[in-house]
């Protein structure tokens, strides 16, 4: 075998002194593959990243310039694993977290699973670092659950305002991609949308309602989701993220025809006049990049790949204390940012290289 290549069935590496032990769960998922790209992206300190994914099992993926297999989901796999990032489905999620629990893992929720087990916490770094958080180490791991990247998008915009330009009122609309629901979700969009212009039956077991060529707000009865469950798990997150400090905005969730990418419409009011140049001021920063230009204007295709969220603002017509954003992010690289950054923080209270 190529030495290159490492097999599921080569047993773990010696612990190296300083570095991790990190495993991915749904290693073959759009956000899982994320989740890797991050880690290398970011140079976490890892000895070992193990891929697993029943659904993918076999495949090869590249890891820090090495090819790697995807395993099979098997109690044996998190063995000595310092981290496991959940990036798969959530049922896949509840399935098997315990198991890594057990195992004396720390995990990184990004399926959104476990927020609701005993002592699990729903957090988003972006924010802790914008209000000044301090965050305590938990004496026993927990599941830390990353926040939905619109809860952090929408938190991190409205607090970076706070200290300058308190916001007395929020509302918006978030254009919500497929991608959200996995390759399942962008596969029935790729096929509604085939089908559509041979004139075909279209699939439906994902979102129970043409979403090809479509704007909707709401889902048939027999989808996977609800749009509702969406606009409530962004509002859920949101308070926790923010502990109840600024503004909770007011969300409405569509879904365009879009692959990947989330957009925002935002109209924030104040309570005097709404100085754009004051505001924009006031939003520049860490993780957020403002283009006044109209040739840089935000949109998902602009915004993939990336880890800020794009930011243009325009002058509210009917309300000069209003002023309308339009922002766009990559769902994805937000979300598997979120939740690298989550590992990184609570490496502090974990020794680097410890056999468990």
């Amino acid at each position: 075998m190529n030495s290159n290549i490492k097999s599921a069935g080569v047993a773990n590496l010696e612990a190296i002194p300083g570095f991790y032990r990190v495993a991915i769960v749904g290693a073959g998922s759009l956000k899982g593959k994320d989740v890797a790209e991050v880690l290398e992206q970011r140079n976490f300190p890892s000895s070992e990243i193990k891929l697993i994914d029943d659904e993918a099992t076999g495949k090869l993926e590249t890891v820090k310039d090495e090819m790697t297999f995807i395993q099979s989901i098997r109690s044996e796999q998190f063995e000595k694993i310092d981290f496991t990032f959940f990036a798969s489905d959530a049922e896949s999620t509840r399935r098997n977290w315990k198991q890594v629990l057990k195992a004396g893992s720390s995990i990184v929720d990004l399926s959104y699973a476990l927020e609701n087990e005993s002592g699990a916490v729903v957090r988003a770094p972006w924010i802790e670092r914008q209000l000044g958080q301090t965050i305590t180490p938990e004496l026993a791991p927990v599941p830390v659950v990353a926040a939905d990247p619109i809860a952090v998008v929408l938190a991190l915009l409205i607090t970076r305002l706070k200290a300058t330009l308190p916001v007395k009122r929020a509302v918006a609309t978030v254009f919500l991609p497929v991608s959200e629901f996995g390759q399942k979700g962008m596969d029935e969009l790729h096929e509604q949308t085939v089908n559509l212009l041979s004139f075909q039956q279209l699939p439906k077991e994902v979102f129970d309602v043409q979403v090809a060529f479509n704007l909707v707000s709401r889902y048939g009865e027999k989808a996977v989701s609800t749009l509702s469950s969406v606009s409530d798990r962004i509002l859920r997150h949101y308070k926790k993220i923010t502990a109840d400090q600024v503004t909770l905005p007011s969300v409405q969730i569509v879904q365009p025809p879009i692959f990947h990418g989330n957009a925002v419409s935002l109209n924030l009011q104040f309570a005097s006049h709404a100085d754009i140049a004051q505001i924009s001021s006031a939003l520049a920063g860490e993780h957020i990049s403002l283009t006044p230009s109209s040739e840089d204007a935000p949109s998902n295709v602009n915004a993939a790949g990336q880890g800020d969220i794009l930011v243009s603002l325009t002058p509210d017509a009917a309300d000069a204390n209003s002023v309308w954003l339009w922002a766009t992010s990559d769902n994805l690289r937000v979300a598997a940012s979120t939740g690298v950054e989550l590992a990184e923080s609570m490496a502090a209270a974990r020794p680097r290289g410890k056999i468990q």
